[in-house]
């Protein structure tokens, strides 16, 4: 049987983007999945260091590539992810540009 080579499924909405950041963010920050809401500041509220975001940008650049090829983000972009819900917001544009 042929491995299927490159399925592209319907795109993520906004609620779908949330929760593949959450549950990124349960694994590099070791924290509870309910402490992590849209609003929540990366370096305030979560504790994030510049590592924990380099962290987070690369497995969320692994896991949208499946789906959207050469799906990156910048590290001019980068400086303007301050909350969840900039990440959130971030994510969903590019991939509706696409």
């Amino acid at each position: 049987m042929p491995a299927e080579t490159h399925v592209v499924p319907d795109p993520l909405d906004r609620d779908q983007i949330f929760t593949i950041v959450r549950d990124l963010l349960v694994d590099i920050l070791e924290l509870d999945p309910e402490a992590i809401t849209e609003g929540k500041s990366f370096k305030d509220d979560l504790g994030a260091d510049s590592l924990a975001l380099v962290e987070l940008v690369e497995a969320l650049e692994e896991e949208l590539s499946e789906r959207t090829v050469g799906f990156r983000i910048e590290d001019e972009d980068l400086a303007d992810l301050k909350t969840v819900r900039d990440a959130v917001d971030f994510v969903h544009s590019q991939l509706q540009a696409r």
